[in-house]
């Protein structure tokens, strides 16, 4: 069994079975942690290029990804765009060059155990006194993210200031703690963008703000344990990404978070399909409906807090990381692979 991971060896699967007699060939597992797009954002691609990778992938045996839609596209995408293909999209299979390739969604988890190891050491126990320190008694929004553009940092701010805006009753009495990795900065958009995030941030502080009241503050910088400190200390959690194949925070958080914490989650992360029914799910770009979100989770009743946070964290811990390995190698069995 060859397991193979992400788009940086779409083209591996088919070099690995050319020249292979077929009893020598593996089992080929290939598993994306992307969204897969829709077959018209895949005429992108020139034709030669997009066939390319569909070949390569319909090389494997098992091909996993995130979600079911995710799995959805990329049927849809080799009936449209790989000749001669056929598909069955009840059985989740493609059948090219006498293969099949079934199609499967394995959405990946954290690693439980581990993160609750980590959240309980001192490292983490001093990053949380300092943000104790930072917030006193307000309550906290939390973001914790990569400085790219696809998680959509700039509308989560502008969401706040439209909150403090409509409901003048948070003022003094909140705040945003955004933490976030520097991402590709040598890349003219990435650095651009982290430097217009910063601008928004500086805005919102600039109309609201106050010598006693800071609304926004922004850590930079990649420090994981200070990132988990943050999350056990949310009383609402923003994942408000344009695009995620997953987004663990969203899991990561509920896990360590001590307050009950409400999720607000984009409809467009990954991990939507599992948590949907414990979390407020937003459209990420509107708004409006963000900054109600995080008003209704600022005066959510402790009670429901209580009850979405404990279903979050019954639905992480059923399907953590050794879950989603493990459905893996079981398809391998159930397929007689």
């Amino acid at each position: 069994l060859v397991m193979l991971q992400d788009y940086h060896l779409y083209l591996a699967p088919r070099f690995l079975r050319i020249g292979m007699r077929p009893r020598e060939r593996p089992t080929l597992l290939h598993f994306i942690h992307i969204p897969w797009p829709g077959p018209e954002y895949m005429r992108i691609l020139p034709p030669t290029m997009r066939q390319s990778i569909l070949e390569g992938l319909c090389a494997v045996d098992v091909l996993g990804f995130q979600t079911g839609d995710d799995a959805l596209n990329f049927i849809r995408t080799c009936e449209t765009h790989l000749p001669r293909a056929s598909v069955n999209f009840k059985r989740g299979r493609v059948w090219y060059r006498n293969h099949t390739t079934h199609v499967r969604d394995f959405p990946i988890s954290i690693d439980v155990q581990a993160l609750r190891q980590l959240a309980e050491s001192s490292e983490v126990a001093r990053f949380r006194s300092e943000i104790e320190d930072v917030t006193g008694t307000r309550q906290l929004i939390v973001r914790v993210d990569r400085s790219e553009p696809s998680k959509n940092i700039i509308r989560g701010f502008q969401a706040f200031e439209e909150m403090l805006e409509i409901h003048p009753e948070h003022r003094g009495r909140v705040k945003f703690l955004a933490i976030l990795v520097p991402s590709r900065l040598g890349v003219e958009v990435y650095q651009d963008y982290l430097d217009e995030l910063m601008a928004a941030a500086g805005r919102v502080n600039a109309t609201y703000g106050d010598s006693e009241w800071e609304p926004v503050r922004l850590l930079v910088g990649e420090n994981y344990p200070r990132a988990v400190a943050a999350l056990q200390l949310y009383d609402v959690l923003l994942v408000n990404a344009i695009a995620d194949g997953m987004n663990l925070v969203a899991k990561e958080g509920p896990i360590v978070n001590q307050r009950d914490g409400v999720l607000i989650l984009s409809e467009r992360a990954g991990a939507r399909q599992q948590l949907e029914s414990a979390t407020t799910v937003i459209s990420p770009c509107d708004v409006y409906a963000t900054a109600e979100a995080l008003h209704q989770g600022l005066s959510m009743p402790p009670e429901k807090r209580r009850e979405r946070a404990d279903r979050l964290r019954w639905l992480i811990e059923r399907a953590d990381i050794t879950d989603w390995l493990c459905r893996q190698l079981e398809s391998v069995t159930e397929l007689g692979l």
